[in-house]
């Protein structure tokens, strides 16, 4: 990393507060400079979580989190540009999305009481939901914390529980997910399984769009139920199928390790991208605002319309 995790996330946290405020004063002259900071330190935020991606190996968050730091300069640089209203209202629907959608997740995410509680609301459902249908016996075990110097108890930690101050592993929190009996599973439960990343976006793109209220609710109640359903059910099959085929390897991998990194994303992908071209449908002024963003940093071509 660039620079210390705590001082990166103390800059995402300032750059998304400094883009709400530029979003709120949206009506008002002379907020591009805070919104130009805001972008930067954003954008320093995710790039600089580029290197530890590329250590544990992830190539698809390396790339995405790389792109951040150019993405942020062609910001900048259209937040300086004279522009027409359409992108100026894209701008501006940019700051409000990043602001109110990684700002609850940073906060959730920095926070430790706040992604064990996450971790815990989601898992106990999927237990519940496996219990119910006469899958498996399942109950959630005990809750660790993997820091460099070692894995403890969340019981027992004596850590800082209101702010990520150690220094952590891959997956700081971890529940186990164990069988009625006691017998171990060999499944731990992270903040990565409850897919509050996709909820929070949906959420933060669809909430400062200037839609009636209704419009809004009507898409918030159309999204974010519908991928947290979605998400039981990948995790209860991700279960299922460790569970019913344990010995089955390919590639040196078993089934979890085979559905979860590579069949459980083919069809989330899938189903984002079926939501998205819905929420298109329902929503056209969200495509019409990522158009017009693709436009401002170089990465559509210029449609000749008028403003």
């Amino acid at each position: 990393m660039l620079i210390p995790k705590e001082y990166a996330t103390i800059c995402g946290a300032l750059g998304m507060i400094l883009l709400g405020f530029s979003w709120h004063k949206r009506h008002q002259s002379g907020v591009s400079r805070p919104a130009q900071t805001g972008w930067m330190l954003v954008a320093l935020y995710f790039f600089n979580e580029s290197g530890y991606y590329f250590e544990i190996g992830d190539l698809v968050l390396t790339i995405m989190t790389a792109l951040a730091l150019p993405l942020g300069v062609g910001l900048v640089i259209a937040e300086a540009r004279s522009l027409t209203k359409r992108d100026r209202d894209a701008l501006n629907w940019a700051r409000g999305c990043i602001a109110y959608a990684g700002g609850p997740y940073l906060l959730i995410a920095s926070v430790p009481w706040f992604s064990v509680l996450a971790i815990w609301f989601v898992a106990s459902q999927v237990a519940l939901f496996l219990s119910f249908t006469g899958t498996a016996d399942i109950q959630l075990g005990e809750t660790y914390v993997n820091t460099d110097s070692g894995t403890f108890l969340w019981s027992e930690w004596d850590g800082n529980k209101w702010f990520m101050t150690d220094s952590f592993a891959e997956h700081p929190y971890q529940t186990e997910l164990i069988m009625a009996d006691g017998g171990m599973i060999g499944i731990n439960f992270v903040l990565a399984c409850t897919a509050l990343q996709s909820m929070i976006v949906f959420i933060g793109a669809i909430s400062v769009l200037d839609i009636d209220r209704k419009r809004r609710i009507r898409a918030l109640l159309f999204t974010v139920p519908i991928i947290h359903i979605l998400n039981l059910f990948r995790n209860a099959g991700l279960v299922w199928m460790h569970l019913s085929y344990e010995g089955w390897e390919y590639l040196g991998m078993s089934m979890f390790e085979f559905g979860h990194s590579y069949a459980s994303r083919v069809v989330s992908l899938f189903a984002m991208f079926i939501m998205a071209i819905a929420m298109f449908e329902l929503l056209p002024e969200l495509h019409r605002h990522i158009l017009r963003l693709l436009e401002s940093v170089g990465l559509r071509k210029r449609q000749k319309q008028p403003s």
